[in-house]
């Protein structure tokens, strides 16, 4: 019989460089000299491990940042990654390791966690709900139809991080949208190819990087390319960098690019359909994809409706929470997840208290499935029909026409 003794705590740099890298070679997130990028991403992150026998063998990383609902930015947590070598898989590491990451970071007043997930069902343990569709549009760059000439660019090179970053931070950004705090994740993001590279404007008033969009490739001379991001303040901006784009269509015969919010890009694709046709399945096919691959969940319950203000008639109900975080924790979590009775009001002003009102009808919803809701994601209705929340007919009825909100999108990968 083997006998695993396991340790949760800090990373410790000198300790555990070794091990963490040979967990991400394990899994195939590292390959021959990315190291470096990696030891810069974790030195972005505040991260745990879990020992087996006194080595590093599973370890999860967040990242502090902010997450966009409506007009309001609110402090947010990005579990940024976790991986689990070969030896200790089905130990429960990975599930527990990040709950307890993300009771620390809740029991320091962060109100949203949210993460990438690897498959749907997992991190749903942790209270998480599954996030918006992101549309990814795949088509020949010639076949931009802006009406906008690009100026000559300036190319951006890895040694441009800070102010990449910088204009990152500044973008324009909707319901939904993240940043992420800390400039060596940038840095480590683009330092991660060899083949990876940055072209953009410098227009801001002190000569800031106002523009820029961030592409990779596996293969130069004619791609297929793919967009990092674009970072931009203003339509006018977006339209230039489009046509940026476009210039590359003399060589490269393929780009993909996700959606940015509020832009419909077929309506910038000449003959989409046609091109999807005679493209199908070659390498440089025509397409336009569909994922839902983000997750998020709210930490702080009355937080976040203190933060919510919603147009229409405000609406009350009882909120039995249930959050299945708390079958990760150990007793001694800083934070043990906000299953519970509440009453809450949406609307211009928010609000949630502990308790319940008899008079109120009752809202039945698991802390991802409200969080869903709350977000945009999927109204109410639909999600008593795919999701862990019920109520009355007529009070998700009102909750459908309470929180008729933009589609949330991150605009930030993770």
């Amino acid at each position: 019989m083997v006998i695993i003794m396991s340790k949760f705590r800090d990373y410790d740099p000198k300790k555990d460089r070794e091990a963490v890298h040979r967990i991400w070679k394990e899994i195939g997130w590292l390959e021959k000299d990315q190291e470096k990028q990696m030891d810069t991403f974790i030195d972005a992150c505040r991260a745990l491990v879990a020992d087996i026998d006194g080595e590093a063998e599973c370890q999860v990383l967040t990242v502090p940042g902010t997450v966009r609902y409506l007009d309001e930015d609110l402090p947010f947590s990005c579990v940024a990654s976790v991986g689990t070598s070969r030896i200790a898989r089905k130990q429960g590491f990975a599930g527990r390791l990040t709950a307890l990451a993300v009771a620390r970071d809740a029991n320091e007043e962060v109100l949203i966690a949210g993460l990438g997930m690897f498959e749907q069902g997992f991190y749903n343990r942790l209270g998480f709900g599954t996030g918006s569709y992101e549309h990814w549009a795949s088509f020949d760059p010639a076949s931009i139809t802006v009406n906008v000439k690009a100026r000559v660019p300036t190319r951006l090179t890895k040694d441009d991080w800070k102010k990449v970053h910088e204009s990152r931070i500044r973008r324009k950004r909707s319901h939904g949208a993240c940043n992420l705090h800390a400039p060596k994740t940038t840095k480590a993001e683009m330092g991660w190819s060899k083949k990876s590279f940055g072209l953009g404007y410098f227009d801001g008033p002190n000569g800031e990087l106002t523009h820029h969009v961030w592409l990779d490739t596996k293969e130069i001379e004619h791609g297929p390319y793919w967009v990092r991001w674009m970072a931009y303040q203003n339509e006018e901006q977006f339209l230039e960098l489009m046509a940026l784009i476009k210039n590359l269509g003399d060589q490269i015969r393929l780009i993909s690019i996700c959606e940015p919010t509020g832009i419909q890009l077929q309506d910038l694709i000449d003959k989409p359909f046609k091109r999807r046709q005679i493209t199908e399945k070659s390498k440089y096919e025509n397409r336009m994809n569909a994922f839902a691959y983000w997750q998020m969940r709210i930490l702080d319950l009355r937080g976040c409706m203190e933060k919510t203000h919603l147009s229409g008639e405000a609406i009350s109900f009882n909120l039995e929470l249930i959050d299945p975080i708390e079958d990760m924790l150990d007793d001694n979590a800083p934070w043990r997840g906000i299953s519970g009775d509440y009453v809450v009001t949406l609307g211009p002003q928010s609000r949630a208290e502990e308790g319940k009102d008899e008079e109120l009808p009752t809202l039945r919803a698991s802390v991802g499935a409200f969080t869903r809701m709350w977000l945009g994601v999927r109204p109410a209705s639909g999600l008593a029909v795919t999701d862990d929340l019920s109520g009355p007919k007529e009070l998700l009825e009102n909750l459908d026409l309470i929180l008729r909100i933009p589609t949330p999108h991150p605009d930030w990968d993770f």
